[in-house]
């Protein structure tokens, strides 16, 4: 049978004190459980190096905290319900047992559910950096129980594991940011247009960037370098011009327009007799990356993309499979 105490007794108060730090605790580990366990790793991390100070000196006391992600779920949630628990044995002291359950259930509703989380939910940082010497002390006191069981969920779901971004959703990141610039966002339209143009790039190969040989502008390794010559080149604008020999598409290198300063127009100087540099050739199918890399060295920045026939073509083709081994596609700049 349950004891009731009456309004004026020490009991009664204490009781009620006991009732409202039951739900208090009990909100507040609802509230940690919904606001630390929905921050990643690679959240807390981001926030810890490149956050404003605030958010930064939040982020370094609750990382710590977060990384034994099944141990504190296991310690909150064993918080949670023994708080939960014991509030209807100190309400039925008071009340009767219908009214005691009633009433837990309102509380624990309200005041331990909805309220905590939605703060949680909003202030979760903040909240979690004030409280994480709190959390750790809690997390000794239930380890004897939250471990074994933490370490069933790692046996069975896995390690917690950094969620890092892959490809195409950091793409839809920054086309979403993209698509909030001037209305708040911080990065512009050209901006997002380089970082969303450098995440397709491993995508990519020569044959998708090339420019198709037709439209380039090349000379012959036989022409001179008279008046109309040079003040073509000059209209054409290109700091480097490839050069071929009796047929466009059998190009043999390029010129650096720069060396060509000294050159008088009058003297009708044949192409041949200048510095003709190396340009590489790659296969259509070979990634931007790489190429990228080969033009870092130094020693080109144009490339010839070639195309390499398979047995088929060379069997229609009226040439010997080594005269048709390659075919020349274009030029890449």
């Amino acid at each position: 049978m349950a004891v009731e105490y009456s309004c004026c007794e020490a009991d009664f108060f204490i009781h009620i004190l006991i009732i409202v730090g039951l739900v208090l605790f009990a909100g507040l580990m609802s509230g940690l459980t919904l606001g630390l366990m929905s921050m990643s790793l690679v959240d807390l991390e981001v926030l810890a190096k490149s956050g404003t100070p605030n958010d930064r000196k939040h982020a370094e006391k609750i990382l710590p905290v977060v990384k034994r992600q099944h141990l504190l779920l296991c310690t909150l949630l064993i918080c949670n319900a023994a708080a939960m628990e014991a509030l209807p044995i100190f309400l039925d002291s008071l009340i009767t047992a219908w009214g005691a359950i009633l009433i837990s259930v309102t509380l624990i509703l309200l005041f331990g559910e909805i309220i905590p989380q939605s703060v949680c939910s909003r202030y979760g940082l903040a909240i979690g950096a004030a409280v994480a010497p709190m959390v750790r002390i809690l997390v000794w006191i239930c380890y004897p129980v939250a471990y074994p069981i933490s370490k069933l969920l790692d046996f069975l779901l896995g390690h917690g594991h950094v969620a890092l971004f892959r490809r195409a959703e950091l793409k839809t990141l920054v086309d979403f940011h993209g698509n909030e610039a001037g209305k708040g966002g911080e990065l512009t339209h050209d901006e997002t247009t380089i970082i969303a143009g450098a995440l397709e790039l491993s995508e990519k190969t020569a044959g998708d960037a090339m420019s198709p040989i037709s439209d380039t502008f090349a000379i012959d390794i036989n022409a001179k370098l008279d008046r109309d010559l040079m003040n073509l080149i000059l209209e054409k604008g290109h700091s480097r011009v490839p050069v071929y020999y009796e047929q466009p598409t059998n190009i043999i290198g390029l010129i650096l327009v720069k060396n060509l300063l000294t050159i008088h127009p009058e003297d009708e100087i044949p192409v041949k007799n200048v510095t003709i540099r190396r340009i590489p050739r790659v296969q259509e199918t070979l990634p931007l990356y790489d190429i990228l890399n080969e033009f870092q060295k130094g020693h080109s920045h144009m490339a010839v993309v070639v195309r390499q026939w398979n047995k088929m073509e060379e069997q229609s083709s009226n040439k010997s499979p080594a005269d048709s081994k390659y075919q020349h596609q274009s030029v890449a700049p």
